[in-house]
């Protein structure tokens, strides 16, 4: 279990030099597409260099909450700061929300009212800004946090976005067709707008609980009825800190046993099949056939003591 720590640990901390450094990348480069964009008179440009200007808040903003998330658990935070590095993520996911609205709000009337852009201008910066946004995403691709994965996936569409700009000021230098400039600067944003929901979407689920993704709770039931002495499984709640760390609580009924060391016994092979499923924290309930379990809606083993029998929910 030590070496599992150490390990999360690891990744915590390399995580935050990951950011650190697309941070860097991402703040420089954005003030080079501020002034390349009102140089060429581009709002697909320009656009770029917003989502980027949004992209290194958020990813300032990341690195603090990654850096907050490896601060030690204390009387005020019992399960640790873990949860910090995930909340960085969804203030970084409405943060693109708002710059794609105020990119929109500039680039559609310019489809009906379509301007000229320095077309060789926009040929160079998308070539320099596929090479520095490409450099982040590999940075990035290393880690493993949910925080990482929303700031890779959102330099990825800076990536794409600079290649789809490539591709259309090459058109322009063929054909003249400024209309193009907007409706590229239209289907980044819509692009953007539909992968921040769906980071949201994750985001969400893991702060309201959920059973993490990947986490199967009736295979989890069905591998602990083989360990010998356990009868069966009920009050399963499963949730994840920041998307990776994932915590179980659980109430095992057991046979009759002979004495505590063999109740252990039995909750080490429990907690091994589940630390096999990826549940890196477990906190273990035990009771016997003919105790009747306190818990609200849970089944009792047989009759209460009240005379009433309660059906027992996973």
């Amino acid at each position: 279990m030590k070496k599992k720590q150490h390990n999360h640990e690891h990744h915590s901390h390399s995580g935050t030099a990951n950011i650190k450094v697309a941070l860097a990348l991402n703040a420089g480069f954005t003030l080079i597409e501020i002034v390349g964009g009102i140089f060429t008179n581009s709002v697909a440009v320009i656009s770029n260099a917003l989502h980027d200007l949004g992209d290194s808040l958020s990813l300032g903003l990341a690195w603090y909450f990654q850096k907050v998330s490896h601060r030690k658990r204390d009387r005020v935070y019992s399960f640790g700061y873990k949860r910090f590095s995930l909340l960085g993520a969804i203030i970084n996911s409405f943060v693109l929300i708002t710059g794609s609205i105020l990119v929109l709000n500039e680039t559609i009337p310019r489809l009906f009212k379509p301007e000229e852009a320095h077309v060789r201008g926009m040929l160079v910066l998308a070539l320099f800004g596929m090479i520095v946004n490409g450099a982040a995403v590999l940075r990035l691709k290393k880690g493993s946090s949910v925080n990482e994965r929303v700031v890779s996936l959102h330099l990825l569409e800076d990536v794409l976005g600079w290649g789809a700009i490539l591709i259309g000021s090459i058109v322009m230098t063929i054909v003249h067709l400024p209309v193009l400039d907007p409706l590229l600067s239209i289907l980044i944003t819509l692009y953007v707008l539909f992968n921040v929901f769906k980071n949201l979407k994750t985001g969400f689920r893991v702060f309201l609980q959920a059973v993490p993704e990947n986490t199967d709770t009736g295979l989890m039931k069905e591998k602990i009825l083989k360990v010998p002495g356990v009868v069966d499984v009920h009050d399963v709640h499963a949730w994840s800190l920041d998307g990776e760390y994932n915590i179980l609580t659980i109430h095992l009924v057991l046979k009759k046993v002979t004495g505590l060391w063999e109740i252990k016994n039995i909750k080490d092979r429990v907690k091994t099949v589940l630390n096999n499923l990826k549940i890196n924290h477990v906190t273990i309930e035990t009771e016997f056939e003919e105790e009747c379990c306190d818990e609200e809606n849970s089944v009792c083993p047989g009759d209460c003591q009240n005379g009433r029998s309660k059906k027992r929910i996973a």
